[in-house]
């Protein structure tokens, strides 16, 4: 009979201890093949990756990679869930965003594997007068509700509640969300409102609705915005801590007031920053409560939300994909609501097979692939533990630095929280640009011939405060150049790619470019001569090795024949006749940009 170590089953027993230093020297000898010549922390170092907020991603983590005591799920510090059960008894709630009177559409929903709804009211969403007629047929004891109505939150919730009373709804038996969020409607549209009715209504839950919650801390408007993922936890806590405040001095306990507040977050196609980001919120929470007096009331119930800014308009078919990994991280971290949005939600509002997918995204993880048969399955990785500590030192920062500036709320009106976001983005922005940070079927693998989705347009949202960023956006607009030369004279604008040598020495090349003009709308042409492309510009394409005999030469014969501009795909060097230079991590968006300048498309 075999006796197992005190300390379990040892998988590697039988295999030589490895020391980190041998590790790190064979990487060395790795990197030098590729002609970095670096050894021991220097080695690891040229693998790690920056990350936002100053985070670094490190190739390998070991047990020294400490992190605080992560807890046990649904006990203090909150950081393996807010629930000791997790998402286990029946996964989370699928929660499904509707922005229009549409009955048909909000009982498909929750007939097909949708367990509670979320619908935008009053401002950019459907008539608060309208939610009667949305919510006929829904059993409002089963489905939980969560209003989103800015200013006319008040009105909303009152409807809501007439609603309950009037299909005799039991008080004990409401759940959901009146959606109230000063402060979020001030980021979004610059504008305030008043919060006395807000106290008015988390009174009135906390007493007579304990399944409802009066406020929701909205964090998406900071993503939105182009903010990172401390920031977005910053600006959650400080949005959470000026509630807690407002409703403690209106007499609410601090378990009472803890109890009225929903966080709600973006769910990015980063896995692991969206889980850490889902974990380090819930430890941040749980420290605030502590502060507070209330430390076992310190569970944050969160709302998941796949990110806005990664949806884009060109080939809108990859959301899925990226809604998926999105919706994988969120239930992994921990969310206790999740809602997906359509693959077309950029292009307007989502038809019936949009909508239907979203669930399924849902439905397949849950179902299909037993995602919550695991509590809190990240935990315990080095890497994901280490991850959560420091993006949780990240926002207590950013954090304390919206507190110093006098709490959310001034912060907003100073322009600071802005102005961060803003160094965020800009960052990110040239990240976009140089496709250092590529997009699939917008900076990567464009198909200029795709047919366009088209959707009905979506009620235009509040506007007026943070801006709204999306990853694709500078890519679209030269996009729309293009588009619209295409629609004013029948063709798109061109260039005329010239491959040098045999296709081993171009083919890499060649498609690098055509990748990379088609970015901007701008068509490839390979076949046949310049003089019949149709081009007025030019690329080379080739090997270094060819472009000492050949470029010069090839640039002349080229401007001979007609070509204003000539491009050479490599790095920058001093070719005669060549013009400007396209390469990996050359500035894309600049580069397409002066092309179509120069081409005539307005």
């Amino acid at each position: 009979m075999t006796v197992l170590p005190d300390d379990g089953l040892e998988l590697a027993a039988e295999f030589p201890d490895v020391a980190h230093e041998q590790w790190q020297r064979l990487v060395a000898g790795v990197l030098r093949k590729a002609g970095k010549d670096v050894e021991g922390d220097a080695a690891e170092e040229a693998l790690t990756t920056a990350l936002e907020d100053g985070l670094r991603t490190r190739p390998l983590y070991t047990p020294r990679d400490t992190a605080p005591e992560p807890g046990l799920p649904g006990f203090a510090p909150f950081v393996r869930g807010s629930r000791a059960e997790g998402n286990t008894v029946a996964g989370w709630d699928v929660r499904q965003r509707h922005t229009t009177a549409d009955n048909a559409a909000v009982l498909a929903d929750l007939e097909n594997g949708v367990t509670s709804l979320w619908l935008t009211a009053g401002e950019g969403g459907m008539p608060v007068s309208s939610l009667a007629q949305v919510l006929e047929g829904v059993y409002l004891d089963l489905a939980p509700v969560v209003l989103d109505a800015g200013r006319e939150t008040e009105a909303a919730a009152k409807e809501l509640l007439r609603l309950y009373e009037e299909r005799g709804v039991a008080k004990d038996a409401a759940r959901g969300n009146l959606g109230a969020d000063p402060l979020g409607y001030q980021a979004r549209t610059g504008r305030a409102y008043d919060t006395a009715p807000v106290t008015r209504l988390a009174r009135l839950c906390a007493e007579e609705y304990p399944g409802l919650r009066a406020l929701t801390v909205d964090a998406l408007p900071y993503h939105e915005a182009g903010g990172s993922a401390a920031q977005e936890l910053g600006c959650s806590l400080a949005t959470g801590v000026a509630y807690l405040r407002q409703l403690t001095e209106a007499g609410l306990s601090v378990e009472q007031a803890l109890g009225q507040l929903e966080f709600r977050y973006a769910a990015t196609a980063d896995q692991f920053l969206t889980i850490a980001k889902l974990r380090a919120a819930r430890r941040l929470w749980a420290r605030v409560a502590e502060v507070s007096g209330a430390p076992a009331a310190g569970a944050q119930f969160q709302h998941a939300v796949t990110s806005p800014v990664m949806m884009t308009r060109r080939d809108p078919w990859v959301n899925m994909l990226r809604t998926t990994i999105a919706t994988l991280a969120a239930g992994v971290g921990g969310a206790g609501s999740v809602t997906v949005l359509p693959f077309d939600h950029a292009l307007g509002l989502p038809d019936a097979f949009a909508r239907r997918i979203a669930r399924n995204t849902a439905t397949i993880l849950v179902e299909e692939s037993h995602l919550t048969r695991v509590i809190d399955p990240a935990g315990g990785s080095w890497y994901v533990e280490r991850l959560t500590d420091e993006l949780a030192h990240a926002s207590w920062e950013f954090f304390q630095e919206i507190e110093r500036a006098g709490g959310q709320a001034a912060a907003l009106r100073s322009g600071m929280v802005e102005q961060r976001l803003a160094e965020t983005w800009s960052v990110r922005a040239a990240k976009l640009a140089g496709r250092r940070e590529p997009v699939t079927g917008v900076s990567e693998f464009p198909l200029l011939a795709e047919k366009p989705v088209v959707r009905e347009p979506a009620p235009e949202p509040p506007s007026g405060g943070l801006p709204v960023v999306r990853r694709d956006e500078a890519y679209e607009a030269l996009r729309a150049r293009s588009d619209a030369h295409l629609a004013a004279t029948g063709s798109r604008p061109r260039i005329y790619l010239a491959a040098l040598g045999p296709a081993a020495a171009h083919t890499a090349r060649l498609t690098f470019a055509s990748n990379l003009f088609q970015a901007g709308g701008i068509e490839p042409v390979t076949e046949g001569t310049f003089a019949e492309s149709g081009a007025s510009e030019a690329c080379l394409c080739s090997s270094d090795a060819l472009y000492e005999e050949q470029a010069e030469q090839a640039a002349a014969e080229l401007k001979a024949q007609g070509a204003s501009h000539v491009f050479l795909a490599g790095r920058p060097s001093s070719y005669a006749g060549v013009d400007a230079y396209v390469f990996a991590g050359c500035d894309a968006v600049a580069v397409l940009s002066a092309a179509l300048d120069r081409m005539g498309v307005s």
